[in-house]
């Protein structure tokens, strides 16, 4: 597997990202884009016909931009360092196609996680987010050549033949019967990996959950975040799975939400899925670990098929270090112990 880019480097896509959206609102009135938000946000997800998209003008994409894609990007990105990391050594996707992705975020995510330039594609039917899209990309050096392709994200869905096809917070917006075009599509044109994300809510997970059986009925096995490619643990009605990524919050999130805080913790639900033999952790923490004095509890998926239950002592040693510092998501021993 490519190691991923450093956080270091002086021009990393996440660090161009930031400053690329930082300026997106010059010149549009801050109450303009506070108004543009809160109406985007009660209306985009769920009730907009695939034929009509909300976005309508760039100052709408704009303004949904700066809001939604810092999170949009640290989700995927956090999905997608899960694919790498139960991917082969040296593995990477030579091509990506993004499906409905607007204005980009996951493109600026695989950018993120793997080195090096490939060819990718964009899709998405609201041709001014393609436009922004578009725009920002000309900042980031590995984006630049990226194409911004007009395509209704649905039964019709044609893609081309890539490595990667991720799919973000695009299937909530379909009908029932789109969302399996749409599954079947990225199944069928992808020749090694499919990486899904919704939000992290109980029907952004039935979303997923369907998606991931029709994934392994095309013959994919599960990268992430199951250990396994059998049947969900979790009965259904009971709860769901979703993980959290942090996403620093800009003077935009702040206003709009009345809050103080220099950060928020994005929610959703994901799987990944590959055409080869991926390897999985043993297990992977599905809530945040809860410290305690003496002793770290841990909730598991493990590869078993089953939740349990961990507690991890001092008298395990450098265990007990370990899960001290173990996150939400993350895979579980860690390397180092296994």
């Amino acid at each position: 597997m490519n190691a991923p880019i450093s956080p270091a480097s002086p021009a990393s896509p996440a660090d161009t990202l930031r400053a690329a959206l930082a300026g997106l609102l010059d010149g549009l009135p801050p109450k303009q884009a506070t108004q543009a938000v809160d109406r985007l946000i009660a209306n985009y997800r769920g009730r907009t016909p695939t034929d009509a998209p909300i976005l309508r003008d760039r100052a709408d994409v704009a303004a949904y931009a700066a809001y939604r894609m810092p999170a949009t990007f640290e989700a995927v990105r956090a999905a997608l360092d899960a694919l790498a990391d139960a991917a082969p050594e040296g593995w990477a996707p030579g091509s990506h196609v993004d499906v409905g992705g607007g204005t980009g975020a996951a493109t600026w995510a695989v950018a993120s996680t793997w080195a090096g330039e490939r060819p990718v594609t964009v899709l998405d039917w609201a041709e001014p987010a393609l436009a922004l899209g578009r725009e920002l990309a000309g900042s980031e050096p590995r984006l630049k050549a990226a194409r911004w392709q007009r395509s209704r994200i649905g039964a019709s869905l044609a893609i081309e033949s890539t490595d990667l096809v991720t799919v973000s917070y695009v299937l909530g917006e379909l009908t029932e019967a789109d969302r399996a075009s749409v599954v079947e599509a990225a199944a069928e044109a992808a020749t090694q990996a499919v990486v899904i994300i919704e939000p992290g809510t109980p029907d952004g997970y039935t979303r997923i959950m369907a998606a991931r059986e029709r994934l392994i009925a095309a013959g994919y096995r599960i990268a992430a975040p199951c250990p396994h490619s059998a049947a969900c643990p979790i009965e259904p009605g009971t709860d769901w799975c979703h993980f959290s990524a942090r996403v620093s919050r800009s003077s935009l999130h702040r206003k709009v939400k009345g809050g103080s805080l220099a950060y928020e913790d994005e929610k959703f639900s994901y799987v990944a899925a590959v055409r080869f033999d991926p390897a999985p952790p043993p297990s992977r923490v599905v809530r945040r670990p809860q410290i305690r004095k003496g002793q770290v509890l841990l909730d598991l998926c493990g590869a078993e098929e089953e939740l349990r239950r961990e507690t991890v002592t001092k008298r395990h040693g450098p265990l007990y270090r370990a899960a001290r510092d173990a996150d939400w998501g993350d895979a579980w021993p860690p390397q180092s112990a296994r």
